[in-house]
């Protein structure tokens, strides 16, 4: 098989490329990757002699289909994306542009080019948020009701690859996962945000709503779903991934101190963003009972196994701190989930 993989020096992108490369050492993989602050080479370095990587922007129709011909490429997964919700209320244009109109474009692309399938990685945050009281979780079924630019994107995103299987016939198939934390994440988002801060004994920037709830899942875990629904998913369905473990902000960050041998007083307490999602929860058994997938990694184990990478690759995270986004527009970069 020969995948492109868009994102692939992201977060979730250099994870997912760094495992298929380790359990299908027989395919191809491309990275197509246009290396904003997000997007670090230095997260495929163990991989680099080992993939092709093509350094181009998905709004770029003209370098997609290049990239899609010239590598002869056979499967895209979708995984570039501005993600971070304190950004998008600061500047959602950008979100609008990468989000829906790059996913277009790549849509487009792969349709000229004729793959096999184009799979687009989302979010749970298109369905908007749930109670902290209410009993039932997210489902495929379940109506959109995105809150914030970034998940009205990621919406407007979903809903341009299915209408490209609509229309078009183009094989298709969705993933919406729950909040990712692992290895190689920017440290903006919440369990790196307090690893790497707890690591140099800074405080840890909490929002006010200590109670809101996410459902928490490692990377790992996240790409042998995706890589499942490659495999095994069937064509133009959505699959919701998710471990089916909540934790509050707070406990998160107790969990990073308690792994990081640091106190409680390390914490403090900021005002919230607008549009602060309270929780968020999916069912995920149609991708357990179809595709025969589980989580592997623990909360506890996860987050201590996290705090312990940031702990010995200072060299990765910290010359990307200064870039970590000033949340000032509505009094202070505080954190609480994606």
């Amino acid at each position: 098989m020969r995948l492109l993989v868009t994102g692939g020096a992201g977060f979730i992108g250099s994870n997912f490329v760094r495992h298929w490369v380790r359990e299908h050492p027989e395919d191809r993989v491309v990275v197509y990757d246009a290396l904003t602050y997000a997007g670090n080479r230095a997260s495929l370095a163990d991989v680099e002699g080992e993939i092709g990587f093509v350094h181009a922007d998905v709004t770029d129709l003209d370098r997609a289909r290049a990239a899609l011909a010239e590598h002869r490429i056979e499967v895209v997964v979708h995984l570039a994306a501005e993600s971070h919700n304190s950004r998008a209320a600061l500047d959602p244009a950008v979100f609008f542009r990468t989000n829906v109109l790059g996913t277009q474009t790549m849509l487009e692309a792969a349709r000229q080019h004729g793959v096999s399938r184009f799979h687009h990685v989302s979010t749970c945050e298109v369905y908007g948020e749930l109670a902290l009281d209410d009993p039932e979780p997210f489902t495929e079924s379940s109506p959109y009701r995105p809150r914030t630019p970034y998940s009205a994107s990621k919406a407007g995103a979903d809903h341009a690859v299915r209408a490209y299987r609509e229309t078009f016939g183009l094989p298709v198939t969705i993933t919406n996962c729950a909040n990712n934390y692992g290895p190689y994440q920017f440290p903006e988002k919440l369990v790196a945000m307090c690893a790497t801060r707890a690591l140099d004994d800074r405080p840890l920037p909490l929002y006010a709503s200590l109670g809101h709830r996410r459902e928490w899942l490692h990377v790992l875990d996240h790409c042998r779903a995706i890589e499942a629904v490659l495999l095994r998913g069937r064509l133009g369905e959505t699959y919701l991934v998710g471990s089916g473990v909540e934790a509050t902000i707070e406990e998160i960050a107790d969990l990073v101190l308690a792994a990081a041998g640091k106190p409680p007083s390390l914490k403090q307490i900021v005002p919230d963003r607008p549009g602060h999602d309270a929780r968020y929860l999916l069912d995920s058994s149609k991708l357990r009972s179809e595709l025969g997938w589980a989580p592997q990694v623990g909360l506890a184990e996860g987050v201590a196994d996290t705090v312990a990478w940031y702990r010995d690759h200072r060299q990765w995270w910290e010359p990307l701190v200064g870039a970590v986004v000033d949340e000032h527009g509505w009094g202070g970069g505080g954190a609480g989930g994606r």
